[in-house]
Formats: structure tokens, sequence, C-alpha cells
């Protein structure tokens, strides 16, 4: 059974991972169509086909390349470092050039399906909803390292940030641009200005950032203060025979308060046991809400008999997540208007002077995929991957607006050039150009696919369980 879940979700993933670069190909095959250019491939995929049909003179292929599509345009600048070469081609007679304006329109007209794409599913959405918790809304802390940057700048649990390097916030986590984490990793002074608020009143803490080391197997680690947000530290599984179980606790528990002081996240006892690997662990006293009843209860970790090589434990297993969720209808312009905003606001960043964003935190299709299998997996998925679907078809409606060849921007651009000459660019001198950023793109493609599945592998190994077994008490 968990086979066929897992398969069926991969079918969902590959179907509409397809459907996005179908429709943004389609623009340009009809476009090609309507304005009279000959088409000769229809391409999902790149790299040599695994599968094609000739049907009204153009061949449908699927390639074994697993990042893209294109469509075969002889008659514009010819990709066949990246497409191939048709297998008639040497038999066609010379084609008669096309004007710029046509060009144009069928380079735009990718781009402009994408967009249309965009708007589609931001309409479902508006009607549909989209899940959203309650933390989502809020810049609270919820758990600050006691040796992390933003502790020694005198930030504490419990407190609201307000802005961060001088621009003001109103989520925790990104994808919103207002939100403490983007605002951190793109900030670029040597220290961050967090203004925040604590018992009503207002402060200003000057953290200096942290950058976690890395392998060159590794993407170059972002900026972080060590925080994390408000998040209610409820029980989900208590294992068996262990101090938590011996102490009563059980599903549905909360964690309000850790001797005596109350605590705004898990992370605070998940903290406290990983120091327990280097120092005898104390008694601790959990304070529980359960229900109507508040009560106490002091437990002291042990060694679970399995894994041997592990730190003393409390024995909760797993924490619930946000369970306070609901559904929102954001208009489909909100939606649109936030897309657009995130990908200007990610290329603000990677051009900026002294940041840490760069190309190497870019993300490719093994991302997307990843993307959206994450998101099928989790509750309400389907509608997440609505929303999702929105972001990514206007990140590349835009992209591919950019002015670089290879692109539907750089194809923009080059007929722009030959309009302004009056006779289209030397076929010598567009090859040379066609073919040599066709490699980049490749080797830049080969570049993010190499991080996007190291970041991947990593994750499911610490993801993977690892069965946790207490000895029963003597």
């Amino acid at each position: 059974m968990t086979i066929l879940h897992y398969t069926f979700i991969a079918l969902e993933v590959v179907l509409l991972f397809n459907l996005l670069i179908g429709v943004h190909e389609l623009g340009h095959f009809l476009a090609a169509r309507w304005r009279g250019l000959k088409v000769d491939r229809f391409a999902i995929w790149f790299g040599k086909p695994v599968w094609k049909k000739k049907i009204g003179g153009v061949e449908y292929a699927l390639g074994w390349i697993p990042a893209g599509g294109y469509v075969a345009l002889p008659q514009m600048a010819t990709m066949e470092a990246i497409e191939g070469k048709p297998d008639d081609a040497t038999a066609e007679a010379p084609l008669p050039n096309v004007s710029p304006l046509d060009k144009i329109i069928v380079a735009f007209a990718g781009p402009l399906f994408s967009f249309a794409l965009a708007v589609v599913f931001a309409f479902v959405v508006w009607g549909v909803g989209k899940p959203a918790n309650g933390s989502d809304s809020s810049t609270k802390v919820g758990w600050v390292d006691p040796t992390g940057p933003a502790w020694k700048a005198g930030l504490r649990p419990g407190d609201t940030i307000l802005e961060v390097d001088g621009q003001p916030v109103k989520h925790f986590s990104p994808p919103a641009q207002d939100s403490v984490t983007w605002r951190l990793v793109t900030s670029t002074g040597t220290n961050i200005a967090i203004k925040y608020l604590r018992d009503g009143k207002k402060d200003i803490a000057y953290a200096v950032p942290y950058h976690a080391p890395t392998t060159w197997l590794e993407r170059k680690s972002l900026r972080r203060i060590l925080i994390s947000p408000e998040m209610k530290a409820i029980v989900s599984e208590v294992a068996s025979n262990s101090p938590a179980a011996q102490a009563g606790l059980t599903n549905g528990d909360e964690i309000v308060a850790l001797n005596g002081q109350k605590i705004y996240s898990p992370v605070t006892l998940i903290y406290l046991e990983n120091s327990w690997s280097n120092t005898p662990p104390e008694p601790v006293t959990l304070t529980v809400k359960r229900g109507d009843s508040q009560f106490d209860r002091t437990l002291l970790a042990v060694k679970p008999a399995q894994p041997t090589n592990s730190s003393p434990l409390l024995g909760i297993f797993s924490w619930q997540g946000d369970t306070n969720t609901t559904l929102v209808h954001p208009s489909p312009m909100e939606q649109i208007r936030e897309s657009v905003g995130q990908i200007t606001g990610t290329l603000g960043a990677l051009f900026s002077r002294g940041g840490d964003i760069g190309v190497q935190q870019l993300g490719g299709a093994v991302m997307i995929i990843r993307v959206y299998y994450n998101l099928f997996e989790s509750e309400d998925g389907w509608r997440r991957v609505l929303w999702f679907s929105v972001i990514l078809n206007v990140n590349l409606a835009l992209l591919n607006l950019l002015p670089l060849p290879v692109l539907d921007g750089g194809h923009i651009t080059l007929s722009l050039i030959e309009a302004v000459r009056r006779r289209p660019v030397s076929a010598k001198i567009l090859n040379a150009i066609q073919s040599g950023f066709a490699m980049l793109l490749i080797g830049f493609m080969v570049y993010i696919a190499f991080f996007d599945t190291g970041d991947w592998l990593r994750s499911a190994r610490a993801d993977r369980e690892v069965p946790i077994v207490f000895a029963p008490a003597k």
C-alpha cells in the first residue's frame, strides 16, 4: 500500500510538472502556426527523444532529460545543442525568412500562456481556498539558541519582531517577502538591526549573523541568527516505557512551561535533550495543559535501549504542527502580485552587492518536483499545490522574458535588433551565440540539479524515522 501511495504521488507530480511545461510550449506552438512558421518538433523534456511520433508534419517527442520542453522552429534561432537535429533536416529546402514581429509574437506567446495558466490557477485558489495557519501571520519568536547571535543581541522567546534591517515584517517564514527569515537572509550589513516588542515596550537588537559550516557538496549557508517561530508544544506521540509515558503524558497534551518558565516552542525541549549528549541529565518539571486542567510532572531523561548511540531522552516521540488551520481566499490579483513580488525580490537579492544570495541558492527542476511532492504529501495538499502553481507559472513567465539568448526574452531581443538593423543577425554569429548560451544553460541546469538532489537526499536521510525503544522500568 505504501509503494502504491508513493507511486501515485510521483505520477501526480510528473503530470502536473508536464502540464506547466506543455502549456508554455503550446503558446509557442499555436503562435507559430498562426504566424505561418514551420514547426519541426514539439517536445516535452530535453535530450534525445525516448518516444516520438510525426503527425501533420510535426514531430511530437518526449526527451530523456526532465527539465523543460521546446518547440523547434527552424525559421527562428535554432538551439540544436538542446533540441537536437530533426531526422529529416537535411532534406528540407531553404525556408523563407519571417518578420521580426512574427518572431516576437511567437517568443512572447510562451510566457503569455504560462501567465494565463497562473491566472487560471489563481481563480481556482480564490474559489477553493488556501490552507493558512495562525502562525503564518505571526512574528513572535518561539525559541532562541542560548549560544547564538540573537540571544547575544538580547532577543528572547516571546518577543515579537516588528522590523528587520529597517524593513517591517508581518510573517515569520517565506515565501512572503515581508517575513523575518527573508529579511534576515537578504540583509547586507555586518550587524542586523532587529526592532522587537517585549512587554509593551519596543527595543532594537543588533545581531551579527551566523553562517553554518558547509562542505563543497552543499550550498553555502545563508545568514541566520538561530531563532525559530512560536509554535505550541503539543505532544503527538509518546514512546512506550519512556519517562514521559511513565509520567502519564499522552497525545494532545500541551507543554506550556519548563521548570516554571513559559515556553513558546517544542524546540526548547528538543534543544534541552540534545544538550544531554554532553552533560548528565537533571530532573525537569513540565507544566502540562490537558483540556481545562493544568498540572506539573517531573521527569528524568534516560538513554533508550535503541538506538544505542542516542543521548538521554524524555520520550516525547513527535510534536503536532499548528492545528489552527483555516482556509483563506486571496483574490487572483493578490496572488499574482505576491508572485511577481517574489521573483523580482529574488532577482534583486541575486544582483545586490554584499548579499549572501547567489546563483547557487536558486532551484531547478529537481527542487520544483521535490516541492510538489512534499505539498501532495501534506494535509490539504491539492490546495497547496494549486497555490504553488500560481507562483511557479508567474516565475516561469517572467524568467523566460529575461533578455538572454536561449530564453524567450533572448529571442525577442534578437528580433528587436533585427528590426532596427533591417536585416537578420548573421547566421554564423547567431549560431555561435545560441550554442554558447545553450551549453551555459545546460551546465547551469546540471549545477543547480547537483545541489537540489543533494539537499533532497540529505533531507530524506535526516527525516528517516529511527525506532526509539525504551527498556521496561524495573
